[in-house]
């Protein structure tokens, strides 16, 4: 299998996030893209290519303008602010406070656009996301083009962004953003299949009323798991989506015996829906040893994950999302990747 890297997807190297009350060292680091590509040329996976960069507009077709442009310059407002440290949130326009109005301070802006105060911004943010997406966008260029599967190592990781708002250690939404070109090139019909434990409210938000894009999601429950306020099975789509959004959560504790019954249901609706591809948001925070995670998957059980995705027969596109044991993730997510390709 081709996997798609580039080294710039490390100039993100946030030193702070709010965690419990604390401010702690990020759990998305560089790091782990190192412990993955490190993986990939141990097992020989397969050849690594760096992207193409394909610029701002596949991202503007998809993420607000406003938005992109914040993030574009939010580091150098906050320093020219005079403000220490890295942007964390302090207000946000929740319930009783408008939400209808963006502010011209840097500090009203962060609390505009964040979803929480878990995700700090930092020097190299920006160019991070781009090379990001470049990434996403060279992988589905490859699986269009020539029918066969692609890794795509995103970091910054996607799915937690939404249209105008970033969060969850996301910015750019990857696997939206590579939907829509898949679309743009003459796709009728995609699927995104979301494996990560946490929820992706981000690609919820940007397909709910979309009926060319089908949205599955496994994961943690939201009553009790990050992001907490969507990914509940009764949120199914709106208008035109109806029908096109699918959550599956699960609870606490979760091994992969109950988890792989969802993915079975997931991989059965595929059948049905018979997209042109399939996108899969590859999380491996589902590993019982992450540290802000609750499944208990073990190592081997990425390899069955992946042979279990073979049987979808789709050209599919996988994207890199969470996996916060760093020791294991290269581990895991070679495994599911090889168990695809030797299905």
């Amino acid at each position: 299998m081709l996997t798609f890297h580039s080294e710039r997807t490390k100039l993100r190297q946030a030193r702070t996030e709010l965690n419990g009350g604390e401010l702690v060292t990020p759990f998305e680091c560089p790091e782990r893209v190192d412990m993955i590509i490190d993986r990939v040329r141990q097992q020989r996976l397969g050849e690594i290519r760096t992207p193409d960069e394909y610029g701002l507009v596949p991202v503007l077709a998809i993420h607000d303008a406003r938005y992109v442009d914040f993030l574009e310059r939010a580091w150098d407002d906050w320093q020219g602010a005079g403000l220490a440290g890295e942007p964390i949130p302090a207000i946000w326009p929740t319930r009783r406070l408008r939400d209808d109005r963006i502010p011209d301070s840097i500090r009203g802006e962060v609390g505009y656009y964040a979803l929480g105060g878990d995700t700090s911004l930092c020097p190299g943010t920006f160019e991070a996301a781009q090379a990001s997406k470049d990434i996403a966008l060279s992988a589905l260029d490859h699986v269009f083009d020539t029918r066969a599967s692609a890794f795509g190592l995103c970091r910054p990781p996607g799915h937690h962004a939404a249209i105008d708002q970033y969060g969850g250690y996301c910015f750019f939404n990857n696997a939206a953003i590579a939907a829509q070109r898949a679309l743009d090139r003459g796709a009728e019909r995609v699927a995104i299949l979301d494996i990560d434990f946490h929820h992706g409210n981000g690609t919820q938000d940007i397909f709910y009323r979309r009926d060319d894009v089908l949205v599955q999601s496994i994961h943690g429950d939201p009553q009790h798991e990050f992001p907490y306020f969507l990914g509940f099975a009764d949120e199914t789509g709106e208008q035109a989506g109806q029908g096109f959004n699918v959550n599956y959560p699960l609870p606490s504790g979760t091994g992969y015996a109950d988890w792989r019954k969802p993915l079975d249901r997931a991989i059965a609706r595929l059948s049905a829906y018979q997209p042109d591809l399939l996108i899969v948001s590859v999380g491996v925070d589902t590993y019982e040893n992450d540290p802000i995670s609750s499944f208990r998957l073990k190592s081997e059980d990425f390899s069955d994950c992946g042979r279990l995705l073979k049987q979808a027969g789709l050209p599919t596109v996988f994207l890199m999302e969470g996996g916060y044991a760093v020791a294991e993730i290269g581990i895991n997510t070679v495994n599911l990747l090889s168990g695809f390709d030797d299905a």
